[in-house]
């Protein structure tokens, strides 16, 4: 166990030293930048740029709303490529490559039940969800979601995440050294957690590979 600790802090720390040295550089055009990569089917974590922005903040070097917004608008850069991917792309696409992104048709026919029940307004939820928010988008324009409808509700699902998420960031900066204490404390059932979370979402996924991989009588219905 001590070797997948000192593993995953190690993966963990150079993750954190690169999007440390992106925002120290580039400010706000770091934010979005780092928060087009998240939104554009990459797994950089929000959760780990948008407190470091609210650290900067309460330091003092950044402004809070000013960080929050750039992390809309970089949520919305990125989500505009992988809509446009899986619009011109569609299930094809998503057959070829999906495996690629842990993506299947099971989670295209998730997104589409999400859709039919509540409309626009799943694009501004899952904005709010984490793992989710960083797919979403290829699902979207492979179902032909609207696109100023796709793109106001990303927006707005995005602006309050990133608010919430810099706030978070100016509270542990507050309190770094608390934080320091217990994060050091609690290793192990913080490494454990996210060693379990990640293979429950990779094994739910992996699951449904091969299902996901070959084309269903209602995706070539769809496509006629």
């Amino acid at each position: 166990m001590d070797f997948i600790v000192s593993l995953v802090h190690g993966i963990l720390a150079v993750v954190l030293e690169f999007i440390h040295g992106v925002i120290d550089a580039t400010g706000y055009i770091g934010i979005a930048l780092l928060m087009a990569i998240e939104s554009a089917n990459v797994p950089l974590p929000s959760e780990m740029i948008l407190p470091y922005a609210g650290f900067m903040v309460q330091q003092g070097q950044l402004n809070f709303h000013l960080a929050a917004l750039a992390g809309a608008l970089g949520c919305v850069l990125g989500s505009l490529p992988s809509y446009a991917l899986g619009y011109y792309g569609g299930r094809p696409f998503l057959r070829k490559y999906g495996k690629w992104m842990l993506l299947t048709e099971h989670d295209l026919e998730d997104a589409e039940k999400w859709t039919e029940k509540y409309g626009d307004m799943t694009f501004f939820i899952c904005r709010m969800l984490p793992v989710v928010r960083t797919f979403i988008s290829l699902p979207a324009g492979i179902l032909k979601a609207r696109l100023i409808p796709f793109t106001l509700y990303t927006f707005i699902g995005s602006w309050v995440w990133s608010y919430g998420l810099v706030y978070v960031g100016v509270k542990l900066g507050d309190n770094l050294e608390l934080f320091r204490h217990y994060w050091h404390k609690f290793d192990y059932a913080i490494v454990g957690t996210l060693l379990v979370l990640g293979a429950l979402y990779v094994w739910k996924h992996v699951k449904h590979l091969q299902e996901g991989s070959k084309p269903s009588l209602a995706a070539e219905n769809s496509e006629n």
